[in-house]
């Protein structure tokens, strides 16, 4: 009995050693932010601006602040005196202000901040971890991707050293330190939970997304690696309420180090231009295509006169440009952007069953983005025909010319399948099957004629001025309205 009783207590303390054991581990493998935050906090910045704009008034403004609706004459004077005939106010000054943070990538003053941080002020303020307040005026500031530098007038600054976003890894714990609504300092910790990232409003970023506790005011801030080095700049939320929801997102390092070379260089951005209307691959457009896996960036649109024209085609993948694959359409303008201007660059693309490696010079992106011409004219049906479940209808000339297309035909309604399932629409224009630009409903009958049951074909449709590739599977058997 007493020899059961020994073994027990045994039994007990051992497992009581290797539960200790196995909670220091578990203690030892998280990581310990307070010496990176000692070291590396004092040189990142809160933000400051003031912005001075012209507010509209309006007659409430005076009714709703102690006049009279009864009393006319007084009605009557306020009127002439502060609004114009159509009863617009002439306008008063009013000051707004916002907060943001920045870092000092410097020791002479340089700082590093979001452009929306200090779009449109008219006074910025940095204030330093001492407790000093300097004021700052910008270097160059960039929209596009949202980065902006400042310069402080001061000598001998903490700095912080970057990193390389491109060594990132999914999975690792990354920490920010920033002003979210005013509070200086704040430290808050989490991981990288994917890159490469695209937002519908950013063509030329490839986010880093975190679970990093991100609110406003962290706009601007640094998000460090372990090793104490900058990785990316915060600079968005996904939010259904404007605070955080696990979903932040960070400009990658290597993109910002790019954008801050030029805006300390020339004050501006210079980024290489394609001048083409893409779209993503889908599965289905894949099999169209003749690819085994939906890859690369379909051609929609080439601009006229843009760098492309004569290059490259409508129903183009862009599978690779200057010697870097292109994964998905969100890739292309980030390769492209950061690509050099008037230099021949290889591009790779699926053409017609082959694949294809041509030469292209890029542009200068311009300033203001390139937009499509507005539909002029709504198209005036010619004749009527139904075919693969749509009753289409020819342009006239009038309209084709309004338009700047030379073919096409118009789904006048949409009757049955396969048309239905690939998601054609009535007012559609059809412009390409089959590789083909059709012409009218007679050419796109005639392409309609030998397709092969069960496959699947690309076809462009222009839609409100814009151009894409659907998926249009041919039926099993004859197509049949519904």
């Amino acid at each position: 009995m007493r020899e059961k009783l020994i073994m027990v207590k045994t039994i007990s303390i051992l497992l009581m050693i290797l539960s200790s054991v196995m909670t220091q581990a578990t203690a030892d493998s998280l990581p310990d932010f307070t010496k990176l935050v000692k070291q590396y906090s004092a040189a990142v910045v809160n933000i400051s601006t003031k912005h001075t704009a012209k507010r509209r008034l309006s007659p409430h403004d005076f009714l709703d602040n102690g006049a009279d609706g009864k009393d006319k004459e007084k009605i009557d004077e306020l009127m002439r005196r502060f609004f114009d005939k159509d009863g617009k106010g002439f306008g008063e000054e009013e000051d707004t202000s916002s907060l943001g943070s920045g870092f000092i990538i410097s020791k002479d003053g340089y700082v590093v901040t979001n452009h929306h941080v200090i779009k449109g002020a008219d006074e910025i303020i940095v204030k330093l971890s001492d407790r000093r307040e300097l004021p700052a005026k910008v270097i160059g500031s960039d929209k596009r991707s949202d980065i902006a530098l400042l310069k402080v007038e001061a000598d001998d600054l903490p700095v912080l050293e970057t990193g390389s976003s491109e060594d990132l890894q999914v999975g690792e714990w990354v920490f920010a330190i920033g002003s979210p609504f005013g509070f200086d300092h704040s430290v808050t910790a989490g991981i990288v939970s994917a890159k490469g990232r695209s937002l519908p409003s950013e063509n030329y970023v490839p986010f880093i997304q975190t679970d990093v506790a991100i609110n406003p005011g962290n706009s601007g801030g640094p998000l460090f690696n372990l090793k104490g080095k900058v990785v990316g700049i915060n600079s968005q939320i996904y939010s259904r309420t404007g605070g955080f929801m696990g979903v932040s997102f960070a400009i990658p390092v290597d993109v910002a180090k790019r954008v801050i070379e030029q805006l300390k260089s020339k004050g501006k951005v210079t980024r290489g231009w394609l001048g083409v209307y893409i779209q993503e691959v889908t599965r289905e457009l894949a099999l169209s295509f003749g690819l085994d896996n939906p890859t690369g960036a379909l051609v929609v649109e080439v601009m006229k006169d843009g760098p492309a024209v004569g290059v490259l085609k409508q129903g183009d993948i862009v599978l690779e440009f200057d010697g870097k694959p292109v994964r998905n359409a969100s890739a292309l303008p980030v390769i492209v952007g950061a690509s050099p201007v008037d230099k021949p660059l290889d591009v790779k693309v699926r053409r017609g069953g082959e694949t294809k490696v041509l030469s292209i010079k890029l542009g200068e992106l311009p300033t203001d983005e390139v937009k499509k011409k507005p539909e002029k004219k709504k198209p005036k049906p010619k004749k009527l025909d139904q075919v693969l479940g749509m009753e289409l209808a020819d342009l006239e000339k009038t309209v084709k010319e309004s338009l700047e297309i030379e073919g096409g035909v118009l789904v006048k309604r949409v009757k049955g399948n396969p048309a239905r399932k690939a998601g054609i629409e009535r007012g559609d224009i059809l412009l390409m099957f089959k590789g083909e630009n059709i012409k009218d409903i007679k050419h796109f009958e005639s392409l309609s004629k030998d397709i092969v049951a069960g496959k699947t074909y690309a076809i462009l449709v222009l839609r409100d001025g814009s151009a894409r590739f659907l998926a249009l599977k041919a039926p099993q058997d004859k197509v049949k309205s519904e």
